[in-house]
């Protein structure tokens, strides 16, 4: 299994929860205010007066034959919108 980690703009809330639910990924858990800026490129988000966007995350557990298709789909959304900074990492899940 793997948790997948997923950070974006507060404005994909929807589009994030609908790649969840196409994925029959039920269980998650969501943080709705983070700051952060990417590595490279894209406008921090960091809910500052010269910043003022704001990041969320969601945090869900998948089986293992569905993390390629999870990422697939939050790649897709990303590069809708590539300044956004919309990310998926995974982890391996020992135990639940």
């Amino acid at each position: 299994m793997k948790a997948a980690f997923i950070s974006y703009n507060q404005a994909f809330v929807e589009e994030v929860e609908k790649i969840l639910n196409q994925l029959s990924i039920r269980g998650f858990t969501r943080w709705s205010e983070i700051q952060g800026r990417g590595t490279k490129t894209g406008e921090p988000h960091l809910g500052s007066h010269a910043w003022p966007s704001k990041n969320m995350a969601t945090l869900c557990v998948v089986e293992d034959n569905i993390a390629p298709i999870l990422k697939e789909r939050i790649q897709g959304l990303d590069h809708s919108a590539p300044q956004q900074g919309l990310r998926v990492f995974f982890w391996e899940v020992i135990d639940v």
